[in-house]
Order: C-alpha cells, then structure tokens, then sequence
C-alpha cells in the first residue's frame, strides 16, 4: 500500500518544470523521464524545434506525470473511506448488541 504524503512529494509543478527547461533543459529530468532528458541534450533540445515545442507542451507533460499520481491518491482515499465507514457500522452493531444485552 503506497503512503498518501509520499504520493503528494511526487506531484509535480508546471512552474518549476519551465523554470528546468529555462535554466537547464533538464525538465524531462525533473519529471523523472531520464531516458528521454538524455536524449533531449544530446540533440540539443532538436537543434531547438524540441525545446520551442516542449515550451507549449509543458502543461500536458506535467499533467502526464501527475495523472496516475492522482489516481493513486483517489483511490488510496476511497479505501480509507470504505474503512472508516466499515469500522463505524461495525462500532454501531456492538453498541446495538450491549442495548439490547442490558
């Protein structure tokens, strides 16, 4: 079971991705896509094309990295839901079952 903070340490930000980009060119390094940062340097950003390309993209490619992210906390949450909500049933059929013993 993955730890809720640990998922939200994981989400990522479109401002400091285009800050990356800025500084570094390393944007795909930040959204942990290394494989394709590497690939990025050593074209040069596509002799540029790239770099003006992920410039517009950049939303999108964040949004990809954080999307299962998300999920992952939804359904994280839904469960802890469906516990408590168990567990309290659970603490209302046993205060029920000590009324009706007294």
């Amino acid at each position: 079971m993955s730890n809720k903070h640990y998922l939200q340490n994981q989400l990522k930000s479109s401002g400091s991705a285009y800050l990356f980009w800025f500084l570094l060119g390393a944007h795909y390094a930040y959204l942990g896509r290394w494989g394709v940062q590497i690939m990025y340097w050593i074209t040069l950003g596509g002799i540029g094309i790239w770099a003006i390309i992920d410039l517009f993209r950049m939303k999108q490619l964040v949004n990809d990295h954080n999307a299962p992210i998300f999920a992952e906390i939804e359904n994280l949450e839904r469960r802890q839901r469906d516990e408590d909500h168990a567990r309290n049933i659970a603490m209302i059929e046993a205060a029920r079952r000590n009324d009706s013993n007294a």
